[in-house]
């Protein structure tokens, strides 16, 4: 799918988390089976705008993470839509067990609204700052993993994600992002989506990642250099045709994300490249290590995560493809 876009510059940043919590309230008005768990976090993972308004259908099952998900399952199982949210190293470490044999071994209707995603946690440090989620949640089977791109996008996954039978991971962040979807945006489970075409490199981005893919485009074309940027918010089931399409017309690739660059999306593009159209790829992402503590734009500068590390990427990308 095709979805041109260019970032709105000036407009106010909205964080993921906070559209979760807008969408996840008025699927709770359409829907009386929607019901949310927080594991005591639910301020800062926004489902208190849906306990607010239903407190009948929320419950706060304080720091018991692992017993949180199993209750999930539970009303799962009883014909409800639970969607269960913590911070996503509680989520997806502390919980995994449960997530793994009370979830979807027995595929049941649970949606994880995990917040508090990445380095862009800031503050907080590496204790707090899951750069492994995706490679945990994406190897489970039976689990959609869902990464937004931005909030408008977010509200879109959320509804998708309620109407999709099975266990789904949504992945979002604390920090405030870019606007880059309109209201007429569509979201599809599966589905990457072009935003920028190119010949040069395609810049597969997800997250936050997306709005930097997309400055990295710019700078790009300033140097006579033409990007495709994709945004491949979902991670699991992955849109192989789109990307290997992509690679096709351009012939060089860049991945980015805010994660390792270990089994997430970096580890799903070289997948796909080297099972269907090989080319040279640079990953952008975390190396195999912990973050630290920090203001977001410190760590994407630290880390190598920012607009102009994509145009190194992009760069070495073509290098190699012309050698």
């Amino acid at each position: 799918m095709k979805y041109l876009v260019r970032l709105q510059e000036g407009a106010k940043k909205v964080a993921t988390r906070d559209a979760y919590g807008e969408a996840l309230a008025e699927l709770g008005r359409e829907n009386p089976d929607v019901v949310a768990l927080d594991a005591d976090l639910s301020k800062s993972t926004k489902t208190a705008v849906f306990g607010k308004a239903f407190p009948a259908r929320f419950f706060n099952m304080g720091i018991a993470e692992a017993n949180m998900m199993a209750t999930a399952a539970g009303l799962a199982a009883a014909g409800k839509v639970p969607f269960a949210s913590t911070f996503a190293v509680f989520a997806t470490g502390r919980a995994f067990d449960q997530v793994r044999n009370s979830i979807c071994y027995p595929h049941l209707n649970v949606k994880i609204a995990a917040s508090h995603a990445g380095i862009t946690v800031g503050e907080d440090g590496g204790s707090h700052q899951s750069v492994e989620d995706i490679a945990l949640m994406r190897v489970l089977p039976n689990m959609t993993v869902i990464v937004p791109a931005d909030a408008g996008e977010t509200r879109a996954a959320v509804r998708a994600a309620a109407a999709l039978d099975g266990p789904v991971y949504l992945r979002l962040g604390r920090a405030g992002g870019p606007i880059i979807f309109g209201p007429d945006y569509s979201f599809r489970v599966g589905e990457a989506v072009v935003l920028r075409e190119g010949r040069d490199v395609s810049l597969f981005a997800c997250g936050v990642m997306v709005a930097e893919a997309l400055k990295a485009a710019d700078q790009l074309a300033g140097e006579g250099l033409e990007a495709e940027v994709v945004n491949v918010s979902s991670l699991k089931p992955f849109d192989w045709r789109t990307v290997a399409e992509s690679v096709v017309r351009t012939g060089a690739a860049v991945s980015a994300e805010e994660h390792s660059i270990i089994g997430g999306l970096g580890g799903a593009v070289a997948e796909c490249l080297a099972e269907r159209h090989p080319v040279p790829l640079v990953r952008v992402g975390l190396r195999d290590t912990f973050g630290e503590s920090g203001t977001p734009d410190e760590l994407m500068k630290a880390y190598g995560l920012t607009a102009a590390d994509i145009v190194r990427a992009a760069k070495e990308a073509i290098q190699r493809r012309r050698v």
